[in-house]
């Protein structure tokens, strides 16, 4: 435990309310890193975010309305740099996880992100849309041409491509000996490339008038798609929530900042393969620390490192992809005047847009290379997305089985746990594409973002008691990041309400 001690009891100053769970430990806050030192969680958080909200939700909403709504997209991600600063504080003054944190206000809440984590993700859409391009390439598109001339699914080879990847993305979590290391070697590699990719294609297709009709879209907040567009508020509410990583894959920035030792979480240990790796001591009860000066000022250093780190790795990453990945698609599908290119129509259903991009692609010089570059991004983004979203709702959910059910067994380790829900979750989603008619990209996306923003609505309140009721003085938010968190409430309650009032109960309803 290097950089930090064990120290007794803490002074009842200085104690965190233990709540329903038993009481944190004593223990000195470590010295703090450099910003720099810090990249890797929030890299892991943008990574989510590409193949969810950047590179097929917001890209379809701009195909069928443009940019009107896409001032919500820069509201959202900036949303969500503040909720998951909050979600980090939890963590970085105690070494538990946020939903810990909320299990602390009360047990019930242990079953229910139980289910609000596992159920919403479920549906593998990425993996799906994977499968998708996948068959694209490989097969084109003629036999998923029906005879109206409109874009439809090749569902065998989708749902045997989908199979697949879910499968792969379970070898590759398994085998590594330490699942944050190889987690984080993937997810920062590949954003990267993908990064560059976006931009070297964007300088190649987009127009100064994309440019323009993007910052009126911006400025016109409050602006809602026209109904012709067939966007509903259960779309919206999902695009909402995946301009950013999106609901419970939010809350697994504190057990990316965990396993990664930052603050407290420097004594609690890391999540092992049980085939490649070595088992670790891990302590789900974190620590709280004496508000000594020296302590207070090791959380400033280390709260400053973070919002650093967070604002560059996460908030300036999701802006520039879904900016510029939005702008492809305008410049690409839409043209000076802002309506459709001619033919375009026949790209609506379900993602066959990004087909619709790369057919664009084609026309234009070393269009072969430009349409294989787009569609192999794609595959890489979904498929990678599918990772990190394997990866956080397996930590997420064994974190809160071990921590409200399983504290006193030893034989039930966090890592044994977190394999169980991650081949537990990929079952789910070989099942789901199993059944005929749940295997469309789109469809599963969209489903699993709506569930997800109703989740980010219930959270947000929480944060909001934690950060400005449970810590103690001098490590909670102050008030214009409580305005924020209180705006969080408002944004994703609006949309949630919306959504469950004209859609979702008129569908169970039967209307």
């Amino acid at each position: 435990m290097a950089g930090g001690s064990l120290t007794g009891s803490v002074p009842p100053e200085a104690s965190i309310p233990a709540g329903q769970l038993p009481p944190l430990r004593a223990a000195d806050l470590p010295p703090a890193l450099p910003w720099r030192k810090m990249l890797g969680p929030s890299l892991l958080l943008a990574g989510l975010s590409l193949g969810s909200g950047e590179f097929v939700l917001w890209p379809y909403i701009v195909y069928k309305s443009g940019f009107v709504f896409f001032w919500a997209a820069v509201i959202g991600v900036v949303t969500q740099f503040f909720l998951n600063m909050e979600i980090e504080r939890w963590t970085l003054a105690t070494g538990e996880s946020a939903v810990t944190a909320f299990c602390r206000l009360s047990r019930q809440f242990g079953w229910i992100f139980l289910l609000l984590n596992v159920l919403p993700h479920a549906w593998p859409g990425w993996a799906t849309g994977a499968g998708q391009i996948l068959s694209w390439m490989l097969l084109g598109a003629k036999e998923a041409t029906a005879a109206d001339g409109t874009l439809s699914f090749a569902a065998r080879h989708v749902s045997a491509f989908g199979i697949g990847g879910l499968l792969l993305v379970g070898v590759v979590l398994t085998a590594g000996p330490v699942v944050y290391k190889t987690v984080e070697r993937i997810q920062v590699v590949l954003v990267a490339l993908i990064l560059v990719l976006v931009v070297v294609m964007a300088a190649l297709v987009v127009r100064p008038d994309a440019i323009v009709a993007m910052g009126r879209g911006v400025m016109g907040v409050g602006a809602l798609p026209d109904p012709e567009a067939g966007l509903g508020f259960v779309l919206l509410l999902g695009a909402l929530a995946f301009a950013g990583a999106g609901g419970t894959t939010n809350l697994g920035q504190s057990n990316f900042i965990k396993d990664k030792g930052y603050g407290m979480g420097r004594f609690i240990g890391r999540i092992t393969s049980p085939i490649t790796g070595e088992e670790e001591a891990t302590s789900e009860i974190g620590y709280s620390f004496p508000r000594t000066p020296e302590n207070m000022a090791r959380w400033r250093a280390w709260w400053k490192a973070a919002n650093v780190e967070h604002f560059f790795s996460f908030l300036v990453t999701c802006l520039v992809c879904l900016c510029l990945m939005a702008l492809i698609t305008y410049s690409l599908l839409r043209d000076e005047s802002g309506a459709l290119k001619p033919g375009m129509q026949a790209f609506g259903s379900g993602i066959g847009f990004v087909w619709g991009q790369a057919a664009e692609l084609s026309g234009r010089s070393a269009g072969a290379f430009l349409r294989f570059g787009f569609l192999a991004m794609g595959v890489a983004v979904l498929l990678t997305t599918e990772l990190g979203i394997l990866d956080t709702v397996s930590r997420i959910s064994a974190d809160i089985v071990k921590t409200q059910w399983l504290l006193e067994d030893e034989r039930w380790s966090l890592s044994k746990l977190y394999y169980l829900f991650l081949w537990a979750e990929i079952l789910i989603g070989v099942v789901i594409l199993l059944i005929p008619g749940l295997g469309q990209p789109l469809f599963l996306l969209k489903t699993s973002a709506a569930m997800n923003g109703g989740v980010m609505f219930l959270y947000s309140i929480l944060l909001f008691v934690v950060g400005a009721r449970v810590l103690p003085p001098g490590l909670r938010m102050r008030r214009w990041r409580a305005a924020a968190i209180l705006w969080s409430c408002v944004l994703f309650g609006y949309f949630s309400f919306e959504a469950l009032r004209l859609e979702v109960l008129p569908f169970l309803l039967g209307e």
